[in-house]
């Protein structure tokens, strides 16, 4: 009975890798921080454009303006 028990529900520190779920959320924290240092990029980029007023568009940034 004790072995059953302890299969089905394991002590935290038995293992020394992290549960599933830790591991689910630190990926989905990469992804999140991934995704806003790609959209500070673009909008440092963006801003350096218009304040030198020479136009340099990022890709896809025209599309964006004429669809809203």
């Amino acid at each position: 009975m004790r072995e059953l028990s302890a299969r089905a529900f394991p002590e935290a520190g038995s293992d020394d890798q992290p549960a599933p779920i830790e591991v689910a959320r630190l990926q989905r924290r990469r992804e999140a921080d991934a995704t806003r240092v790609a959209a500070l990029r673009r909008a440092r980029a963006e801003r350096a454009g218009r304040d030198s007023g020479t136009g340099a568009a990022v890709p896809g940034s025209a599309a964006l303006q004429s669809t809203a």
